[in-house]
């Protein structure tokens, strides 16, 4: 889509948004709940990213009640469709209004996991509570979106420079989306009530480590928080991360290394030379030393340092005086879902050596469905994907999408398992396109246009 055209439909959508909401009055409530649980036997929790929370923001404009959900907690414990489907019975409104998505932080569930039992009615009474509070602490407020950026993350999709086969590493010149999202809620005061941040990145410090933290995502939201006094929420969702990493993986490869009793140096030790033994290990359900006190407080106040930087380009973007301030915003949702034809992977194992830096044998499985929404607020909106979207699908939806302001919140709602590359990166050898369930032709085309049509449903032009 050119330029010009995109400028004029957002032209035109502008209009149209403001004369259906000229009338309706915006009502924004926030809350978190600490979800932390047991920390794990090298910790101290002196560190803020060490508490995990379940953070709501709950939005009414002309009787019309949408959800935004981020949490820190387990993936088990829980089931998210009745989880959902509680949240809109406490709203008042559909599901396609409620989106909620998971940190992705990988340095939580070995603890968690093991010690929560789903409820009967499979609903999480964290998130539930923390939509609640929300919408019980709704006040007049206004809305703006803007966007930062940042440096912190990389491509991971890389080429060895010895075995020159397919790694996890860093590959600078790789598709990244280095955009900050940032949808800020004031109150009629202009004292925060809440953000709603959005970047990509995959925090996998805490990896293998037998440790709970927020990683990034926790640090920068309770370093937001923080700042204005702990009286507001900071919320944070992944963007188009699933062959995104954190650029700076030392501290993290460090603490690996001391679980198995490897010296460190001050070099970047190779990761995967670190990881994989202790995914080994953890399969066959062998005892690993706990991470080393000394070597894991570095690598936490490395963390807390992340969050901050991050931070700081979130309260920047907020701080702006040339925001565009909107009380009067019309708030729907939508959701489509489609199917893409499923594969299984026969050879190879995902916890060895095989598991990248092969080349991949299938076998036909079952299709996988791919399921998506969205949530406009005023002139922006928010697309959500129920998988791990690579960098480049995010990149070609924002470029043809019809609204310029678009957010996409990947890993939301119903999750389903595993990676979404785009097509060309169907030939990377890595662990995420060789373990992945869907045939390549089908995700990148068909998200792109179901995006277009959730926007132009939105918009009206349907």
């Amino acid at each position: 889509m050119s330029t010009k055209l995109k400028t004029y439909l957002a032209v035109l959508a502008s209009t149209f948004l403001f004369s259906m909401s000229a009338n309706a009055e915006l009502l924004v409530g926030a809350a978190k709940i600490d979800q932390t649980g047991r920390l794990g036997e090298a910790q101290s929790g002196n560190y803020e990213h060490e508490r995990l929370y379940a953070r709501a923001i709950v939005m009414n404009s002309d009787g019309v009640t949408a959800a935004l959900v981020s949490y820190e907690g387990p993936y088990g414990g829980f089931e998210m469709l009745p989880t959902r489907q509680a949240m809109a019975r406490e709203l008042d409104t559909g599901l396609e209004n409620i989106i909620v998505t998971h940190t992705h932080t990988h340095s939580r569930e070995v603890i968690h996991n093991q010690e929560r039992e789903i409820p009967d009615d499979g609903v999480s009474p964290e998130l539930l509570e923390a939509v609640v509070q929300a919408r019980d602490n709704m006040e007049p407020a206004l809305v703006s979106y803007d966007t930062g950026i940042s440096f912190l993350n990389v491509n991971r999709d890389a080429i060895d420079p010895e075995s020159r086969k397919w790694v996890q590493g860093v590959n600078m010149d790789g598709v990244v989306d280095r955009s900050v999202g940032v949808l800020s809620f004031i109150d009629t005061d202009g004292d925060p009530i809440a953000v709603w941040v959005n970047y990509a990145i995959h925090p996998v410090s805490g990896y293998m480590l037998g440790i709970v933290s927020g990683d990034v995502p926790g640090a920068m939201s309770r370093y937001i928080e923080q700042a204005f006094g702990d009286d507001m929420v900071a919320a944070f969702s992944q963007g188009t991360s699933g062959d995104i990493n954190t650029l700076y993986l030392r501290p993290a490869n460090n603490a690996m290394a001391s679980r198995l009793g490897r010296p460190i140096t001050g070099y970047v030790m190779d990761r995967e030379t670190q990881e994989a033994p202790l995914r080994v290990a953890s399969g066959n359900g062998e005892d690993i030393p706990p991470v080393d006190p000394q070597t894991l407080d570095r690598l936490f106040r490395f963390l807390e340092s992340q969050g901050q930087v991050l931070g700081e380009e979130v309260i920047r973007v907020m701080s702006q005086p040339n925001l565009d301030w909107q009380d009067n915003v019309r708030i729907a949702g939508f959701s489509r879902s489609f199917d893409c034809p499923g594969r299984v992977r026969t050879n190879g194992n995902n916890m060895d050596a095989s598991r990248e830096g092969v080349a991949g044998e299938y076998a036909d499985a079952e299709p996988q469905t791919i399921r998506m929404s969205l949530i406009g607020v005023g002139n922006m909106s928010i697309v959500s994907i129920n998988g791990e979207a690579y960098a480049a699908i995010g990149k070609k939806l924002k470029e043809e999408v019809p609204m310029n302001d678009t957010m996409i919140v990947t890993i939301a709602n119903e999750r389903m398992r595993g990676y979404i590359p785009d097509d060309a990166s169907f030939g990377h050898q890595t662990f995420q396109v060789l373990n992945n369930r869907i045939k390549p032709g089908c995700a990148e085309p068909r998200i792109v246009e179901t995006a277009i049509e959730l926007q132009n449903a939105y918009l009206g032009t349907n």
